[in-house]
């Protein structure tokens, strides 16, 4: 368990959630099996309610990782929404293209592979929702290089900002977490205080944020 909830909690809310079938269970034993990480079954279930709520037609991911919450994300939306998904390691990219191709997103999905805060600089489009999900202590430098990307009422949605429980008490903190512990809490009061912004922290999962832009 992530020391975000009690343990009790957390085998509770996974016992109701509905079990996937086919190609994201497929994905996630072989991340289980290869020590890969994923989105947390619960984080991806609030995803999956965001998505039928917000409706968004663009979304930008930053980190795709094997592909599983670009797959996750384009199975809760409809036709007219595209995925623009990066990622920094060649293997992976590599990996995550035979997953995606399998499935009927395949169309709907483009993996960009490179530095992120790079590709960013160069995107000209803007997209109606932002997921960040890629190095930790990176978040506010993708913050910074992406918000001009998100649209008027566009949110983004940031996996991990409790990291295991460590952001929000240092009795958890693992002497060589530090840097990431830091940087993540400085992320956290940045978008908690960015003025134009409004954002909020959901502790399930290893910790979600959520970022509405106002304006």
């Amino acid at each position: 368990m992530g020391n975000i909830n009690k343990d009790y909690i957390e085998e509770y809310i996974h016992s109701v959630l509905p079990e996937n079938n086919g190609y994201l269970k497929d994905l996630e034993v072989y991340a289980k099996e290869n020590n890969i990480p994923i989105i947390e079954k619960e984080t991806a279930q609030l995803l999956k309610v965001l998505l039928k709520i917000y409706e968004p037609k663009n979304i930008l991911e930053i980190g795709t990782a094997i592909g599983y919450s670009a797959l996750v994300m384009a199975s809760s939306t409809d036709a007219n929404c595209n995925i623009t998904t990066i990622e920094k390691q060649f293997n992976m990219v590599k990996l995550a293209e035979k997953n995606i191709d399998k499935t009927e997103y395949k169309n709907r999905i483009k993996i960009l592979n490179g530095d992120a805060v790079e590709i960013l600089s160069n995107l000209d489009e803007k997209f109606d929702l932002i997921f960040l999900d890629a190095a930790k202590g990176q978040y506010l430098q993708f913050f910074n290089s992406c918000k001009d990307l998100l649209k008027t009422k566009g949110l983004i949605i940031s996996d991990n900002v409790l990291f295991r429980g460590m952001v929000a008490s240092d009795k958890l903190v693992i002497r060589r977490k530090k840097t990431i512990v830091k940087r993540l809490r400085e992320y956290l009061n940045h978008i908690s205080n960015l003025e134009g912004y409004e954002s909020c922290i959901i502790p399930i999962g290893d910790g979600i944020a959520l970022t509405y832009k106002e304006e």
